[in-house]
């Protein structure tokens, strides 16, 4: 049961990652589109957006949260290890950061966000430091 749980887990993870990735490179083009004043873009890009969050991110999001969970009720001695701690804080963190792309998403889609494509680009490495950090505690169990 446990390598299932695991696969499932890993499947979600690949899912959100990709997500975390693209929905920020997203808003990275419309903030040029809108700089640009190309209504037709943005009217795109609003909707890819929506539909990128709505349909694959949360949903990826739900299920890493379920079945890592269930990992961690299979093998309950990984919470009295530090790397676990570790790596579950970074895991809050990308939750947050989850949540702060749906406030972005929220203000592009009332024309609300002033942000550059240049704070759009910085953004989006966020995800890729967590991702090394949990791929790193995940693996290595390093303490």
């Amino acid at each position: 049961m446990y390598l299932w749980v695991k696969a499932i887990h890993l499947m979600a993870v690949i899912t959100w990652f990709a997500a975390l990735f693209y929905l920020p490179r997203l808003y990275v083009y419309h903030a040029m589109a809108r700089d640009k004043g190309d209504a037709q873009a943005i009217d795109y890009f609003k909707t890819m957006e929506r539909k990128l969050y709505r349909g694959i991110m949360t949903p990826s999001m739900i299920l890493v949260l379920i079945f890592g969970g269930w990992m961690l009720y299979l093998v309950p001695g990984w919470f009295s290890q530090g790397w676990m701690h570790a790596k579950l804080t970074f895991v809050a963190l990308l939750i947050a950061y989850h949540h702060v792309c749906l406030i972005y998403l929220k203000q592009f889609a009332q024309a609300r966000c002033t942000k550059s494509h240049v704070f759009f680009r910085w953004f989006n490495e966020a995800p890729v430091i967590a991702l090394v950090a949990i791929v790193i505690l995940a693996v290595v169990k390093p303490f």
